[in-house]
């Protein structure tokens, strides 16, 4: 079992950066590959980046890629998201999630936080 806890969200105006954090507690990090997921007022949830354990193979939708970094610290049991360059259209509920790494991410991680909320105003 594995428990997450995300931290960081907030309001920013447009153009500007937020960093996100997912605090692991339960299994080590290392055993999972690490999502960020987002979902926004009446849409469905999305997929934001992933991380296999390593974090040398990354991934993001093509929404965010060049302006959002995942990173994760194994040691500390932590992944992040670096959140720059903000659009009003990032404003969403972002939840941090782990599914045990198999080779790629996947829209179904097994396990999730809670959410935290960014709010991008124009």
């Amino acid at each position: 079992q594995v428990q997450l806890v995300e931290s960081g969200g907030g309001l920013v105006q447009a153009g500007g950066s937020l960093r996100l954090s997912c605090a692991a507690s339960g299994r080590t990090l290392s055993l999972y590959t690490m999502h960020w997921f987002r979902q926004a007022p009446g849409k469905e949830r999305e997929f934001v980046a992933a991380a296999r354990w390593s974090g040398d193979r990354t991934y993001y939708a093509d929404s965010v890629k060049g302006r959002f970094t995942i990173s994760r610290d194994n040691v500390k049991n932590t992944v992040f998201l670096q959140m720059n360059s903000l659009k009003p259209e990032d404003t969403a509920v972002y939840y941090c999630a782990a599914h045990p790494d198999n080779g790629a991410y996947t829209y179904t991680p097994r396990f999730w936080g809670q959410g935290t909320q960014v709010s991008v105003s124009s």
